[in-house]
């Protein structure tokens, strides 16, 4: 099933999540749906194909099912560690780009900003695939809806809570939800809202699919009747010598028993890990049988595979 990959207007990047109409969206998904049903039926899709990854941030499941998710579909990878030397630094990032596209045949990238994932691509005649920037996390949010697409069969109307920072996870959330159809309500602390542009992007998109975008100061608000509730870290990556005042001010932002049970009485617990246990979620909540963060984790590999075999194929 490759209805996705024979469209016209598809872009050979994945930087924002913005990329694919809503159209798009939903044929990705069935054709992550295929390829996870069915293994051995792409087993060679990227036969001879290599892949680099870029990585200036520490990473377990992106960096892991990307590897895998290469092998899946009989490629090879080659992993470039600069969480010591950042891009740009020992040489311009275009150089690197017009270097690597000699050599291989897609750029998978985990960066610290969005700017670099934007001139990689501009620079490279091959797929650049944003692993993780300061903005957005695409790979994490097909994941997530992909995952929610499985427990509830529809994600149009789809109630999801995001409580926390507005950071790029909660990016992700607003720019695919909103393709999906899904109604998704953000609740962060006053100065701490996501980006307006992003917000009214989704907002724009949201109108075409029916879907819906609200951002809260309230959590109990943007909780109530939830089927999906979802948090994330309240200091990034690079934020570090924030966490203190964070935790001051996000303390009531907390996802724990009390807040959860605002949620639909089928409500599930997402986050995009890794987790700070009792601090932006209880132990209670998170290892709960209604969290479903291990097949988000899961699903990042199949969704990933489908990135990688609609971008090349």
């Amino acid at each position: 099933m490759d209805a996705v990959a024979a469209s016209p207007a598809l872009k050979r990047d994945l930087l924002t999540g913005t990329e694919w109409t809503p159209a798009q969206l939903r044929d990705f998904f069935q054709l992550a749906k295929e390829m996870k049903a069915h293994p051995d039926r792409y087993r060679t899709s990227l036969a001879g194909h290599v892949f680099v990854l870029i990585f200036e941030k520490p990473s377990l499941r992106t960096r892991v099912t990307f590897e895998v998710g290469v092998a899946n579909l009989g490629g090879s990878s080659i992993f470039l560690d600069h969480t010591g030397v950042r891009l740009g630094v020992r040489e311009p990032i275009r150089d690197i780009a017009r270097n690597l596209e000699r050599w291989a045949q897609g750029i998978i990238a985990r960066v610290f900003a969005q700017e670099s994932l934007e001139e990689l691509a501009a620079n490279a005649n091959i797929p650049v695939i944003n692993a993780l920037s300061d903005k957005y996390h695409p790979c994490q949010a097909l994941a997530d809806y992909f995952t929610l697409q499985e427990h509830f069969s529809d994600l149009r109307g789809l109630k999801v809570a995001y409580v926390g920072d507005g950071n790029n996870m909660c990016h992700s959330l607003l720019s695919i939800g909103a393709r999906a159809g899904a109604h998704v309500r953000v609740a962060t602390p006053a100065g701490y809202e996501p980006d307006k542009g992003v917000v009214e992007e989704a907002k724009r998109v949201a109108r075409e699919t029916k879907g819906k975008v609200e951002i809260f100061t309230s959590p109990e608000e943007a909780v109530t009747g939830a089927q999906a509730v979802y948090t994330d870290v309240w200091a990034s990556m690079g934020q570090e010598n924030e966490s203190d005042a964070r935790e001051k001010i996000f303390a009531p932002y907390q996802v724990n028993e009390a807040l959860f049970a605002h949620a639909a009485p089928d409500g599930v617990f997402m986050h995009c890990l890794p987790a700070h246990r009792e601090l932006e979620v209880t132990q209670g909540v998170i290892d709960s049988p209604r969290s479903i963060i291990y097949d988000q984790a899961e699903n990042r590999l199949h969704v990933q595979k489908a990135v990688l075999h609609l971008l090349l194929n």
